[in-house]
């Protein structure tokens, strides 16, 4: 999705009474199963250790999310964006980035890393390089929003309160994907619709369709 014009504000009461209620929808769905047997979380373990990295180690954003809910009871509030983007993730186990674009420069794009790029993570002001080979979200100037493909994004493209204008992605890789992806799409352009309005195009990217214009 490519969205426009959307306002950002402290988390309204009713979304953050339905992100909560949502959480407890999912801690009781899950139980005691074990995340790595999460079909779709399973899929993204293998495809992050096809590219050298732990999947332990460097966990995706969507099992991390589960991770903390499973052992920590729940996931705090931060903005209307971000926590849109979490309700989706946690309902369908999937990676949802919300990436605001105004540090964007240019094409961003999923490839694998050279090693030159420059990436700030979260909670710091200090740049440092991907490892070769990894696979990142990066701009034409090759500053990278987001590393070891949707283990964390950067610092510079989080959702804040001045934020308008935005790229979110949903991705997956197992057998069902497809229309998991689609679904989740559909639930946050109706949380999108009711709380923070704006104008969208999304498209469903895939390797014979890489691309949204």
């Amino acid at each position: 999705m490519v969205a426009s014009n959307l306002t950002n504000p402290p988390t309204p009461d009713a979304l953050r009474e339905q992100y909560f209620a949502e959480q407890e929808v999912v801690k009781a769905r899950l139980g005691d199963t074990p995340l790595s047997q999460v079909e779709s979380l399973n899929a993204w373990r293998r495809a992050i250790s096809a590219f050298g990295v732990s999947p332990t180690q460097y966990r995706t954003a969507a099992e991390a999310l589960l991770r903390r809910l499973t052992k920590k009871g729940d996931i705090p509030s931060i903005n209307t964006l971000v926590d849109i983007g979490n309700l989706v993730s946690i309902r369908y186990a999937l990676p949802v980035a919300v990436l605001d674009t105004r540090a964007i420069t240019g094409t961003l794009t999923v490839r694998h890393a050279t090693g030159t790029e420059m990436f700030i993570d979260l909670g710091s002001d200090e740049a440092v390089h991907p490892e070769p080979g990894e696979v990142i979200f990066a701009d034409e100037q090759d500053m990278a929003v987001a590393r070891r493909w949707c283990w964390r994004q950067s610092a510079t493209s989080a959702a804040n309160n001045a934020t308008t204008h935005v790229i979110i992605t949903i991705e997956a890789h197992h057998s069902t994907a497809q229309q998991e992806v689609q679904s989740a799409m559909h639930d946050l352009c109706s949380l999108l619709e009711t709380y923070t309005g704006g104008t969208w195009r999304t498209a469903l990217l895939t390797a014979e369709h890489p691309a949204i214009v």
